[in-house]
């Protein structure tokens, strides 16, 4: 989180946006002080249904620090935001024995205001991302090996099952082999056994 206070960049608002202020400020809290990319990474998983609305004005906001200001998003935090009450529109409920209680729908003003981060920080940051992408290039290295290792592990051991299935069809070609021979002798002990044909008793 940014701690110096600079000159605002740019600035958006979502005016009578129909929520109550108390609804929106837990959100606006989530991403005061916190870098643009980061402030919408936490909008995108929150489950407030009013961080769609929050979101739509930061990227209103960045889009005006880039096409006013020239200034990219990634060197941009948001300094300040804030929801103030907007006017709240009064209905009417029926209920029993001719009564009416008051329906209050209220509305509220969202404001995000962005400003850049300074030289030292903005270093920093840089500083900061070169070795994150140090450390990912050693993550990435490493999981590519512990990949290829299992891959080859895979591979050897496919090569061993094909080995057993070899061998168990050698065995049992040998043993096929062995019946028909046996068959094959059997077949001609009979022949040898039976009498002639003019040996046969009349």
């Amino acid at each position: 989180m940014a701690t110096a206070v600079a000159a605002p960049a740019a600035r958006a608002s979502a005016r009578y946006v129909r929520s109550s202020a108390s609804k929106v400020r837990p959100v606006l809290d989530l991403i005061r002080g916190e870098s643009c990319d980061r402030a919408d990474e936490i909008l995108q998983f929150s489950e407030r249904r009013v961080a769609g609305t929050v979101a739509r004005c930061l990227d209103s906001a960045i889009a005006n620090a880039e096409h006013n200001s020239n200034l990219p998003a990634e060197e941009l935090y948001v300094a300040a935001c804030y929801a103030d009450e907007g006017p709240t529109l009064k209905r009417w409920r029926p209920r029993a024995r001719g009564r009416a209680t008051p329906i209050m729908k209220r509305t509220c003003h969202i404001t995000i205001v962005l400003a850049r981060y300074s030289l030292e920080e903005r270093e920093a940051r840089a500083e900061r991302g070169l070795a994150g992408g140090a450390a990912a290039e050693v993550r990435r290295r490493r999981v590519e090996a512990s990949r290829a290792a299992a891959e080859q592990d895979d591979e050897d051991a496919l090569s061993d099952v094909d080995e057993v299935v070899e061998a168990d069809a050698a065995v049992e070609q040998d043993a096929d082999a062995a019946d028909d021979s046996d068959a094959g002798d059997r077949a001609e002990q009979d022949d040898a056994s039976e009498p002639a044909e003019g040996d046969k008793e009349i």
